[in-house]
């Protein structure tokens, strides 16, 4: 599961790693939660790359409300090219989803304990996604996204049974080229990501309210407990 994330770099970034222009008005957001507008990069109608902001929780275009976006924040890689809530989605509308970082809260004897997942170097990557465009009663579209997950790498396992799927930027294209994936190539970009280069760092409860959005979400509370591998 992915349920909180983070995107603090500097916007000439984003702009390096996906190619694009920079991306305007980029504030730092230390939680990201579901519901809340984030940016994503897709294929425009001229079919290059385009920023976009859309809304965290897939709304399907048959949908009569936009409540079930508030239960699609998510879309399990296995079986999300079958789900009539996310197969349109998987075959035309695949998207990245800009981040720093993801929270996963590990089970202790004296409750959850959040860590803040990232690469040791504090780069940018990209979640890989899906949007929709729906359109309700009054006409007015609003256009959202799912994060897929896939099984956890050993860093994550010890935390929780699924992570955010990671999609390397020599795939970007593949990934949101429209149209549907071979098998082969859906298969590899879909698996977890390795865990070397990467670290699970805990940090304190201010990240449990969804109202926090400082750099406090991401302060470690010390080295013990820290999972990394190298």
């Amino acid at each position: 599961m992915c349920g909180r994330y983070t995107l603090t770099v500097d916007a000439s970034m984003l702009a390096t790693l996906f190619d694009l222009e920079p991306l305007f008005e980029l504030t730092p957001r230390y939680n990201i939660a579901p519901s809340q507008p984030v940016p994503i990069v897709r294929v425009g109608a001229g079919r290059d790359r385009e920023w976009a902001t859309v809304r965290w929780g897939l709304i399907p275009s048959w949908a009569k409300d936009a409540k079930i976006g508030n239960t699609l924040i998510n879309a399990r890689a296995e079986t999300a090219a079958d789900k009539p809530s996310f197969r349109s989605a998987f075959k035309h509308h695949r998207c990245l989803v800009p981040a720093d970082g993801f929270f996963e809260w590990a089970k202790t004897p004296t409750g959850k304990l959040p860590h803040h997942i990232r690469f040791m170097d504090r780069r940018p990557f990209a979640f890989g996604g899906l949007w929709e465009r729906w359109t309700p009663p009054d006409g007015v579209p609003v256009e959202s996204c799912t994060i897929l997950t896939t099984r956890p790498s050993r860093l994550i396992a010890p935390l929780h049974d699924r992570m955010p799927v990671i999609i390397p930027p020599e795939r970007f294209d593949d990934w949101i080229a429209p149209g549907p994936l071979g098998p082969d190539g859906a298969e590899a970009m879909l698996l977890p990501h390795p865990a070397e280069g990467m670290e699970a760092v805990p940090v304190g409860a201010t990240v449990n309210s969804p109202r926090n959005d400082d750099p406090r979400c991401v302060e470690p509370l010390g080295e013990q407990g820290l999972l990394e591998w190298e």
